[in-house]
């Protein structure tokens, strides 16, 4: 079977990638935690599909973020590739 470019990926498992998470188990209990909007709707299912050009909003400790997926991983990298992965949304 062929792998052709990821065109979706679970929630939790993309926000490992783009280290917002330090685990993928970390990631999925910010998820679960009610801390993730996509397209602003309060998501609680880590498994999530998301796609590129999706809007997350991401309350983290001391800020909120609002980024748009633009790309997707097949393993995790180094900071530089993470933030590949996204881009900041103007307010």
């Amino acid at each position: 079977m062929t792998e052709g470019p990821v065109e979706r990926q679970r929630l939790d498992k993309w926000l490992w990638h783009a280290r917002f998470g330090r685990t993928r188990t970390r990631s999925a209990e910010i998820v679960r935690s009610g801390h993730v909007r996509v397209n602003g709707a309060r998501i609680t299912d880590p498994g999530k599909g998301i796609k590129a050009g999706d809007v997350l909003t991401l309350a983290m400790p001391g800020r909120t973020l609002v980024i748009r997926v633009v790309a997707f991983a097949g393993k995790r990298g180094d900071s530089p590739t993470a933030q590949a992965l996204y881009e900041p949304v103007a307010d």
